[in-house]
């Protein structure tokens, strides 16, 4: 897959820059890293997707799903409660980036943590070609994973 040895001798080259702002030639404009993870898989044939999602004043978000590959994504502005299989719930505010691996990991929650306000946040999927985005976990395998849930509160 050509495009991906390009993909990673480019991503080579920009992790050098982490942490600082790069001026572009002519401009006033800057370029800034504001996160950077290796997921644990990528699927083959990989399919890309941008969503921006809105969540009105207090919406509890989707219910328990999975996504069939890594999703990364960035707080415009709000705050989110954002729990992942195994891991404690905690809150994700505007100017934030954020990640989940996708795969097999439960995606609890993505709910907007303000009663009066709006919260957007944009999400970068990689799909598994053939397969959906977002697949729901029903109640029966949520009870068969109750221990790999972190501790709630």
């Amino acid at each position: 897959m050509p495009w991906l040895k390009w993909y990673k001798e480019f991503t080579h080259e920009w992790s050098k820059l982490l942490d600082r702002s790069v001026p572009s030639l002519g401009s006033m404009t800057t370029t800034t890293m504001l996160f950077s993870q290796q997921p644990p898989f990528v699927p083959e044939s990989v399919e890309a997707m941008t969503v921006r999602i809105d969540l009105p004043p207090g919406d509890p978000g989707s219910p328990p799903h999975r996504h069939s590959g890594p999703v990364f994504g960035y707080m415009l502005e709000g705050e989110m409660i954002f729990e992942l299989e195994g891991e404690p719930e905690r809150v994700i505010r505007a100017g934030e980036a954020f990640w989940e691996p996708g795969g097999d990991v439960i995606h609890y929650q993505a709910a907007n943590n303000l009663a009066d306000r709006w919260s957007r946040f944009v999400v970068v999927m990689l799909c598994a070609p053939g397969q959906e985005m977002l697949v729901y976990v029903d109640d029966e395998e949520l009870e068969q994973r109750r221990d790999r849930r972190a501790v709630r509160a």
